[in-house]
């Protein structure tokens, strides 16, 4: 049994990059943790039921993939940068230093949201070895409407290095990504049930299975 956590800046990050591999996580009996750093507020625009709305769905999302336990960090969305870390990081080591976790889920360094790179850049700097010695695996996840709108420049490229079959929990996947009702739409928009379904698709073709999951591989540690 392990101790996985998987970071979104937003709810729907982790399951848009990860929702099959945090399933199949917990069919294998390993403890999965989500930490979100981001949350809506009223005093940003959103209406009071916008606000309750998204805490009924992290609630609903939690208990659908199977999650040992949630962490919010309640940073207002959209308003990260980097003196955001002065705050943030040492709020993301008590959390890894509570969960003690052996995988990473992390989002993309390069996604073109800022909030996902800022929490990249926290979340790596919670990541020493000599601090954190129970930690064995990094792994970055693509986010769809994120990743792939990136500046085309190499050094800010996904370079997907890891693969996981996630055949038998790709409908789930699908099911639970139906309640951010407000995140989806119909095909050409990105983050439409068809295009979660055509990565897949073709992020399995990569590797001869019929659907998986794509990360990538930036520390494993074999202890």
């Amino acid at each position: 049994m392990k101790n996985v956590i998987v970071i979104s800046a937003h709810p729907d990050d982790e399951t848009l990059g990860a929702g099959g591999t945090i399933l199949k996580h917990v069919a294998n009996g390993d403890n999965v943790y989500w930490l979100i750093v981001t949350n809506v507020f009223e005093n940003q625009g959103f209406s009071k039921e916008r606000v309750e709305s998204r805490q009924d769905e992290i609630r609903e999302v939690e208990k659908l993939l199977g999650i040992t336990k949630t962490y919010l960090l309640d940073y207002p969305t959209m308003t990260l940068s980097s003196s955001s870390l002065i705050k943030m990081v040492p709020e993301i080591s008590t959390v890894f230093s509570k969960v003690q976790p052996e995988i990473i889920y992390t989002l993309n360094r390069s996604d073109a949201h800022s909030d996902h790179r800022v929490i990249f850049d926290a979340v790596m700097a919670c990541t020493k070895s000599f601090r954190y010695p129970f930690i064995k695996q990094i792994l970055m996840y693509e986010c769809i409407s994120e990743t792939e709108f990136a500046p085309a420049l190499a050094e800010k490229a996904f370079l997907p290095n890891y693969f996981v079959d996630i055949t038998d929990y790709l409908d789930r996947k699908n099911e639970i990504m139906k309640v951010f009702e407000s995140e989806i739409a119909e095909h050409p928009f990105p983050r439409s049930l068809e295009n979660i379904r055509a990565l897949a698709h073709f992020r399995g073709a990569s590797v001869g299975v019929k659907y998986a999951e794509a990360f990538q591989l930036l520390k494993y540690i074999d202890k």
